[in-house]
Order: structure tokens, then sequence, then C-alpha cells
């Protein structure tokens, strides 16, 4: 399996997780339009392992605040550099996280979400 995928891990405030959700949904059509071939969000349920460094450190969530982790599948590394050039110009990406530019409207903090490119070391189904 030759598939590249982003990943990335973001703390969202509770009270905003349905608003979050909604442009999730939006966002992740649009992702596929430009070429991914899957895209998911899981909100995290069960965040500590001993001896780790939890996800919850990392972002440095508060208690009022769901850990998301997602990541988008791309047939590869090529096809995920175009469409990372393409989707922040779309439009509707632009009207999607306005929005999120608006203090007042913050739904997540973009500056505490980590990010990563991966290439396939690993696929087992």
């Amino acid at each position: 399996m030759k598939n590249y995928i982003d990943g990335f891990v973001l703390p969202v405030p509770s009270i905003h997780l349905d608003e979050y959700k909604k442009v999730a949904e939006e966002v992740a059509e649009i992702w596929k339009e430009y070429g991914a071939l899957a895209y998911f969000e899981f909100v995290g349920d069960d965040l500590f392992l001993e001896g780790t460094k939890s996800f919850i450190e990392t972002v440095a969530a508060k208690d009022d605040e769901e850990i998301v982790f997602g990541w988008v599948v791309f047939p590869s590394k090529a096809v995920r550099d175009l469409a990372n050039k393409k989707v922040p110009m779309d439009p509707r990406m632009t009207a999607l996280v306005a929005p999120l530019t608006e203090p007042k409207k913050l739904i997540f903090d973009g500056s505490r979400m980590v990010y990563g490119g991966f290439r396939s070391l690993v696929a087992s189904e």
C-alpha cells in the first residue's frame, strides 16, 4: 500500500463540538473532491496509558475540551501535496473557516493542533 496520510490532533471546546462536527463533515467532502480517498475524525474516549504522554498533555487540553484525532487518506504524497495547495483556496473552505478567525466565534484553537504528513510503514487490513 502506497497511501499517504495527513494526521492531526486538536482540542475542541465541548460546547462547540456539535458545530465543529458540522464543519468537519463539510470539510471532509471538500478534501475528497480534491483527491482524498477517505477522511476520518474521532473524539477521544480513553486517552491515558501509563508510561506514555497523552494527547491531552500534548495539546494542553483544558477540562472543558474534547480531543479530536483525525486523518485524511490520499493515494499518494503527490495527490496530497496538490490537495494541500488547492483546498485552502476553495471558496467553500474560506466560508467554513472564516468564523474561526473571529475570536468571539472560535470553535477551536488551531495553534494547539498537532499535524503531520505520514508515509506508509505497516498496513495490515
